[in-house]
């Protein structure tokens, strides 16, 4: 996996240069990250490693906490000099189509794990190894990571990313992710803090 192409995006948080990494350029789906005008290397970065979640980070679903914990992180990466990974692994890497039928099985009572071992998957089928393959290119080495999940604090730390800090991503439940932000708790051992 490599640089394909990059330019520089004027957002809504500041500009950050898209770099798309994929292992040939005629990749549809390449990994992207964002890297904020003011990053530089030598010192321990604010980091977000984001799954892709179309339906949170595109249309603002409330079923889950996604979208809201990719506009904070890209507000502290805006803040901070940092950078945001963007991983293409929906839905815990199950893919659209098997997340939608897994909603659709949320929707019958199983909790979010219970719905993707359903449909034969692992509670969560991600991975760490691209992004970091991306942190190596980016000559990043310490980081402070902006995640409520320890499992992505431990992958980071085996492959040989010292993580200085965990920087908490807490969203506020709402009607229709309660349930979500409780299992991933619960069950997950995500640090949420929900009482």
């Amino acid at each position: 996996m490599e640089r394909q192409a990059e330019v520089m995006i004027p957002t809504k948080w500041g500009n950050f240069t898209m770099i798309a990494y994929a292992d040939d350029v005629s990749d549809k789906m390449p990994h992207l990250a964002m890297v904020h005008e003011n990053f530089t290397t030598g010192k321990p970065v604010y980091l977000r490693i984001h799954s892709e979640c179309l339906t949170g980070d595109i249309w603002g679903s409330r079923r889950c906490d996604c979208g809201e914990q990719l506009d904070k992180s890209m507000e502290i990466a805006a803040r901070e000099g940092g950078v945001v990974i963007y991983l293409r692994q929906e839905g815990r890497g199950i893919g659209i189509i098997n997340k939608i039928k897994a909603y659709q099985l949320q929707d019958t009572g199983l909790n979010t794990i219970d719905a993707n071992i359903h449909l034969g998957f692992e509670a969560d089928e991600r991975s760490y190894g691209i992004a970091v393959a991306i942190l190596e290119d980016l000559d990043i080495h310490q980081i402070r990571l902006m995640t409520n999940n320890p499992d992505k604090i431990d992958a980071l730390t085996e492959q040989g990313i010292e993580v200085l800090e965990r920087v908490p991503l807490i969203i506020q439940p709402q009607e229709g992710n309660a349930s979500y932000l409780r299992t991933k708790q619960d069950q997950m051992g995500h640090l949420l803090d929900l009482k």
